[in-house]
């Protein structure tokens, strides 16, 4: 289970820690399983999920379906989705607001049902990221979409296949149209669509379910199909490993140095990561059973440029930012992505870090070493990058907020302090 009630326990708080030792399993992938979730709309009956994070982000998708009608039941990281043949198919604003990633049930709402009401979506806190690719992906293939006190109604008499041009290779928009397009007639061709391992992920669970999906080079083919049904697997289809997760640990022995071993990382997963940290001087190794990082001395610094999958994931770059701020030389980042992912440099910098931002650039000059501060988690990742921070700062720091990071860990204090990290949680 995650760890307690973080109405009450809302500060982690970090001290400067010595080489870390030891295994850490890595859990469920976050931003696969809450789409794998979403798609279980599209087939009535008995859905079964393995490898389920316990993390909030999963709580609220479970209350989200359960408001629509759906029945779920959590235990030992698996979820039991029992879909039933009708559904209210409104996805209320006081869920939708709280997590972005609920807007993916408006896909599956379509191709099943020809509607779906859903509220404008909320989430991280790091800039706006406008779903109008998503609509006007889910309009080529024939939903027409209305926007009023908030909502955004689509209604779709059929859905017909179709080519559709993603401008840009939106994990999200790609969801929505991948699990509309499996019950459209005929056949959808999604050109530049996002080629993230989750999407492969998602495709997998969907082909498990009937669905006809492919892909035919750099484009995904789907060829629609009238009914799908629940995958068949005793145990329930296994959530992929969470990447993002495993990126957080390969920071922190990076940081504070020590060898761990990663159980169930996937390394070609994160192919441009482990090249970046390697140019750092992290060592990594991997084989079937997952990655060993070893790392011994102060790192050195590396220039840092995110970029849609295979290229190197805005999700790394808070991590990567924590880690420059203690290495030998100058790093340059550039964010490509999000407009506004660079808010948690404030933080960063008091606790001491040498960072100067323009526009979608940031200059880091590493230090000898960050001192403890009280600092605040805006989002998940950069919540969790600043923890890493306060592992390797003299002194204590308090990084409030933890509720962002529960949302997509679970028991990350208890994961750390296992492998010998100083820190709590209050």
């Amino acid at each position: 289970m995650k760890e307690p009630d973080s109405g009450e326990l809302d500060t982690i708080v970090a001290q400067r820690s010595s080489a870390l030792e030891g295994e850490v399993r890595i859990g469920g992938a976050k931003n696969s399983v809450l789409k794998l979730m979403a798609a279980c709309l599209l087939a009535e009956g008995r859905h079964m999920l393995a490898n389920v994070p316990d993390i909030s982000d999963v709580t609220l998708m479970c209350e989200l379906l359960e408001a629509m009608g759906v029945t779920v039941t959590r235990a030992d990281h698996r979820l039991v989705i029992d879909v039933p043949e009708e559904l209210d198919t409104a996805a209320p604003y006081h869920l939708v607001e709280r997590m972005r990633a609920s807007i993916v049930v408006l896909g599956p709402l379509l191709a099943r049902f020809g509607k779906a009401r859903v509220a404008l979506p909320g989430g991280d806190d790091f800039g706006p990221r406008p779903i109008d690719m998503h609509l006007r992906a889910l309009e080529s293939l024939g939903a027409v979409f209305s926007t009023a006190h908030g909502d955004i109604s689509g209604t779709a008499e059929v859905l017909t296949g179709t080519e559709v041009v993603l401008e840009y290779p939106s994990v999200g928009a790609t969801e929505n149209v991948l699990m509309a397009a499996v019950r459209a007639k005929g056949r959808t061709l999604i050109h530049n669509p996002a080629r993230e391992p989750e999407i492969s992920d998602l495709v997998s669970f969907l082909n498990q379910m009937g669905a006809q999906v492919g892909w035919a080079g750099d484009r995904l083919a789907v060829d629609g199909v009238e009914r799908l049904a629940p995958a068949r697997s005793t145990d329930g289809y296994r959530v992929m490993p969470d990447r993002i997760e495993a990126a957080t640990f390969l920071a922190a022995v990076g940081m504070c140095g020590g060898s761990l071993f990663l159980r169930d990382a996937v390394a070609d997963h994160m192919t441009m990561l482990i090249r970046k940290l390697s140019e750092m001087e992290v060592r990594i190794v991997s084989d079937a059973a997952g990655v060993r990082a070893t790392a011994t001395g102060r790192l050195s610094s590396a220039d840092v440029s995110t970029l849609p999958y295979p290229g190197l994931a805005t999700d790394y770059k808070p991590f990567l930012v924590s880690m420059l701020t203690t290495a030998s030389g100058v790093g340059i980042v550039t964010e490509n992505i999000f407009t506004g992912r660079f808010r948690y440099i404030d933080e960063l910098r008091r606790m001491g870090a040498d960072i100067r931002t323009e526009g979608h650039h940031a200059v880091v000059r590493g230090t000898e070493r960050l001192s403890g501060a009280p600092v605040r988690a805006h989002d998940i990742r950069a919540g969790a990058a600043l923890v890493v921070a306060g592992l390797a700062a003299e002194g204590e720091t308090e990084v409030a907020g933890a509720t962002h990071i529960d949302r997509g860990y679970e028991n990350l204090v208890s994961k750390l302090a296992g492998i010998g990290a100083t820190i709590t949680r209050r």
